[in-house]
C-alpha cells in the first residue's frame, strides 16, 4: 500500500474555507459520502447531525406534501438534498426542490455527471431559527440565480415563510381568508399554513386535494402535457 505525502492528500474541507466551486467538488468527492457540505458564496459550510423533532420529522411532512404534488402533476420533478450549481461560488444542497423538466420549459438541467444545474422553480429549507443562513445568505444566493419561490420553515420560530420572486425580490406569499397559502408558479399547490404547523397532515393533505382538483391545476397539466409532447 502506498502512503500518501501530506502534500499528496487532498485537503478535507473545513468549516469556513473560502473555495472556489470546482476546488470545492475536488474535495468534497474525497471526503466520506455520508458528510453533506455546501458552498455558500464561496464559504465551505459542514452540517452538524441532524435532530429528529426539530430537522427530521418536519422535513419528511413537507417532502410528503410535495410529493402528492408530484405525483399528480407531470413533467414536475421532486429531489430532497441534491446537490445545486448555481455559480461559481455556490453549490448548495436544499432540504428538498421541485422542478420543472427542461422538457417543459424548466429552468434547471441535469449535468451529465447527474447534478442539477442552475435553479429549481423551488426550493424548501428547514432552518433552526431567523437567524439562520437559509434566511440570509442563501435567500440572497437563490434569488439572484433565479429560484422562483422559496420556502423556510423556522422550527424554533414555529414559523413558515413562503417567498416568490418578484422583480428580482422576494416577497411573502399572503395566507388567504381560509388560512390558505397558494403557489403562484405551480397551480394547486395549496398548504394550510396552521395545520402543518400543529402537525396535522390529514387536513394538509385534504387542502392540497382541494388544489389538486382545482380548474387551475387541470389548466397547469395540460399545459405541461402539450410542451413536453
Amino acid at each position: 500500500m502506498v502512503k500518501l505525502s501530506l502534500k499528496q492528500r487532498i485537503p478535507p474541507l473545513e468549516n469556513g474555507d473560502r473555495l472556489t466551486r470546482y476546488e470545492f467538488e475536488h474535495r468534497y468527492q474525497a471526503m466520506p459520502r455520508h458528510q453533506k457540505a455546501e458552498l455558500i458564496e464561496g464559504v465551505v459550510y459542514l452540517a452538524s447531525p441532524l435532530r429528529f423533532e426539530s430537522h427530521a420529522e418536519p422535513h419528511g411532512h413537507l417532502i410528503g406534501w410535495l410529493g402528492v404534488y408530484e405525483a399528480l402533476t407531470p413533467s414536475v420533478r421532486l429531489g430532497i438534498k441534491p446537490t445545486v450549481r448555481l455559480d461559481r461560488d455556490n453549490e448548495p444542497q436544499p432540504d428538498g426542490v421541485l422542478l420543472i423538466t427542461p422538457t417543459s420549459q424548466g429552468q434547471s438541467r441535469l449535468s451529465d455527471d447527474d447534478y442539477i444545474e442552475g435553479a429549481p422553480e423551488l426550493v424548501i429549507e428547514i432552518a433552526a431559527s431567523s437567524v439562520s443562513i437559509d434566511l440570509h445568505d442563501k435567500k440572497k444566493v437563490y434569488g439572484r440565480n433565479g429560484v422562483k419561490e422559496y420556502i423556510v420553515w423556522q422550527i424554533f420560530e414555529n414559523k413558515l415563510d413562503w417567498f416568490h420572486l418578484q422583480q428580482g425580490e422576494y416577497v411573502s406569499l399572503e395566507i388567504d381568508a381560509d388560512g390558505i397559502i397558494k403557489s403562484q408558479l405551480f397551480p394547486g399547490l395549496w398548504l394550510s399554513m396552521s395545520d402543518l404547523l400543529a402537525g396535522n397532515m390529514q387536513q394538509v393533505l385534504t387542502v392540497l386535494q382541494v388544489g389538486l382538483n382545482s380548474s387551475e391545476h387541470q389548466i397547469f397539466v395540460q399545459q405541461l402535457s402539450d410542451e413536453d409532447s
